[in-house]
């Protein structure tokens, strides 16, 4: 009989957060003088708290001609290994830009190195107000903290315990659908046909569920055409109800994908009623909005009952005032205000109330 091995295992685990500290009345501030500082709400990553400090006349004579920016470790008698990334947010895109990373080292809340950068120098406050940071007398402090946790010791195993991989259910029901056995209904979409199975699209779908397996003449039609949509996007749908991910695009999912693909999957999404490709497409939109798309994903969100994605837009929009005057000229929203007035109507009240705050 072989001698039973047992095996352990050691991960180095890590958190990280993401704080944003917005700044109002920024020329009020400025004056304060040097040494004189505003510090952010206190936050927690890691299991410690932390804060932001902003000094508008710099941290001290050596840097009355910056201002300076810290992040600042609060919690008592303790040390840290940890690393952060200081952005300024750009007011007119709204796009942060890295201004200062510190690399993984000890915070120690008993002396100076609970601080970080080690230089009261973050930017020459010229530089900084005559940029896109400092909009309307407002600016956006953004810190991305890392913290590494202590060694992550596994509970002993048996050497030679058999491994089960990921579940690949997905790959092959889409393989037993490329292979086309056992489909049993086939969609006409913009030319170009589809061949699949009845119980698949129905499990995932109630839309076709009602269809395929209803009273609706589609259940008795061995051909059902699909009006209105590209033959692309419905192959993606089919992939996504066989897979639960997203095909190969450009890049994948979260790679450069066709913007205006991802708005016609979200449509499609919602017509069939998928509702996890749905939050996959609005997760996609999130991470690409701008300027110039902002207003069209607006559109799609409320079209859509998108309500967490409306509320990204709306946030998005009004965070500054010069942010939306930039939106305001495009043609996207110019297109908003005939296609969904109603937006118009949330944004306008969204706006109202943060200025009266």
């Amino acid at each position: 009989m072989a001698t039973p091995t047992t095996v352990s295992t050691c991960t180095a685990a890590t958190e990280q957060g993401k704080h944003v500290f917005e700044i109002f009345d920024y020329s009020k501030h400025r004056g304060m003088g040097s040494g004189e500082f505003i510090r952010s709400g206190t936050f927690s990553v890691g299991g410690f708290d932390w804060a932001i400090r902003f000094y508008p006349d710099g941290f001290d004579t050596y840097s009355t001609n910056y201002i300076s920016v810290y992040l600042e470790l609060l919690s008592k008698d303790t040390r840290v290994r940890a690393s952060c990334d200081l952005s300024l947010v750009d007011q007119t895109t709204g796009l942060p830009t890295s201004v200062h990373k510190t690399n993984l080292r000890v915070f120690n809340s008993g002396d100076l190195s609970r601080f970080a950068p080690p230089s009261g120098t973050f930017m020459q406050r010229g530089v900084f107000e005559a940029s896109a940071y400092l909009r309307d007398d407002h600016l956006t402090i953004q810190c991305i903290t890392t913290v590494r946790k202590g060694p992550q010791v596994s509970a002993p195993a048996l050497l030679n315990e058999i491994e089960v991989p990921p579940s690949n259910i997905g790959e092959h029901l889409w393989n037993f659908l490329d292979a086309g056995e056992g489909v049993d209904v086939r969609f006409s979409v913009g030319g170009e046909t589809f061949a699949a199975h009845k119980l698949v699209l129905a499990m995932r779908s109630p839309v076709f569920r009602a269809g395929l397996f209803g009273r609706m003449r589609e259940a008795k039609e061995q051909l059902v055409t699909i009006e209105e949509m590209q033959p692309e996007v419905f192959r993606a749908l089919l992939h996504f109800i066989y897979t639960d991910s997203l095909p190969d695009m450009d890049g994948g999912p979260e790679g450069d994908v066709d913007r205006e693909m991802i708005q016609h999957l979200l449509v499609a999404a919602d017509r069939y009623a998928v509702d996890r490709f749905k939050l996959v497409c609005q997760s996609i939109l999130r991470k690409k909005l701008d300027v110039e798309t902002v207003s069209a994903a607006m559109a799609l969100a409320y079209q859509h009952n998108c309500d967490r994605l409306k509320d990204i837009c709306l946030d998005f929009i009004t965070c500054s005032s010069s942010v939306m005057d930039s939106v305001v000229a495009t043609q996207g929203y110019k297109n908003l205000k005939t296609t969904c007035p109603s937006a118009l109507v949330d944004l306008f009240e969204k706006s109202r109330k943060l200025h009266k705050a």
